[in-house]
């Protein structure tokens, strides 16, 4: 269904804290064929509007900053990466980052829903530019925890871009889909996901630490702010078995940068260590409990 006159998207997936926000559709909401509630709109300020179950997923204006943290951190990070495995990320952008480092050979993107994919294709293009035509991307339509509880093969790193933790994407955020992610890494991995934004669920946040450090033996945060996603900074975990891997020296960041000659919008190399810098409210929230 599409409603043609202007109207205003409200995001409520924010609604047990009290908090919401609007956006307005000029020329209306185009509603998707799907298992899941997707929609798609034009805004003035954010460009063309992904929404589903409720949450704006992605704008057009600010994508690329979500994108390029949940990507390149884990890659300059870890140095060597060549297998990817990305669940969720329907949108490509993750996808796209990604395969801007010569040295990743192959990237499993696990999308549960075709219709995310094919929104993507047909309105978002510039957000996949062209990751779903690479040799190196294979998409498989599945649900991501299913995926990490029965494949054979293994990878350096697996990012997590998954929804919000209500609806098909609940399942990303428990214990035994993290088990399963810890299960795929091979040793020195490293596991990248979404977490949210801690103002607004700092019991959540808490409680989401905790569930990640029963698979991870190192399990750190980092901070993005990206304009759509409102009620604060956004939270990403960056969990391994090496903790080196979230205190890699500034020099070498840099010099990994360099070599690839890429111009990022968002992501430097002084900004990949400083992003780990957690202001004292959310350091507290994801602090390990005291014995």
């Amino acid at each position: 269904m599409t409603k043609s006159e202007d109207c205003w998207v409200v995001e409520t997936v924010n609604d047990p804290s009290g908090f919401r926000t609007a956006l307005k559709a000029v020329g209306g909401l185009k509603e998707v064929d799907s298992q899941q509630s997707l929609g798609v709109f034009d805004n003035p300020t954010f460009g063309r509007v992904m929404v589903l179950d409720g949450a704006y997923q992605i704008t057009t204006a600010d994508e690329f900053i979500y994108h390029e943290m949940m990507a390149h951190v884990p890659a300059f990070a870890h140095g060597t990466l060549r297998h990817v495995l990305v669940i969720g990320g329907g949108d490509g952008g993750v996808a796209r980052e990604l395969l801007r480092h010569p040295l990743i050979e192959t990237i499993t993107l696990v999308e549960i829903d075709q219709a995310v994919v094919d929104l993507a294709k047909d309105h978002f293009p510039t957000v996949c530019d062209g990751a779903f035509d690479d040799p190196r991307l294979t998409v498989v339509i599945d649900d991501g925890a299913a995926f990490v509880a029965n494949t054979d093969a293994r990878f350096d790193a697996v990012i997590v871009d998954a929804p919000d933790p209500v609806g098909a994407g609940k399942v990303l955020f428990e214990a035994p889909f993290y088990a399963g992610c810890h299960r795929v890494l091979r040793e020195g991995g490293v596991l990248v996901t979404q977490s949210g934004i801690p103002f607004l669920t700092p019991q959540w946040m808490r409680d989401h630490a905790a569930t990640l450090r029963q698979s991870f033996g190192s399990v750190r945060f980092f901070l993005s702010t990206v304009p759509s996603y409102t009620g604060g900074p956004m939270a990403h975990s960056f969990c391994s078995d090496d903790p080196s891997l979230a205190n890699v020296d500034a020099a070498t960041i840099k010099a990994r940068a360099e070599a690839l000659g890429l111009a990022m919008r968002y992501w430097t190399p002084t900004l990949h260590g400083a992003a780990f810098a957690l202001p004292r409210y959310v350091d507290e929230l994801v602090a390990p409990a005291s014995p």
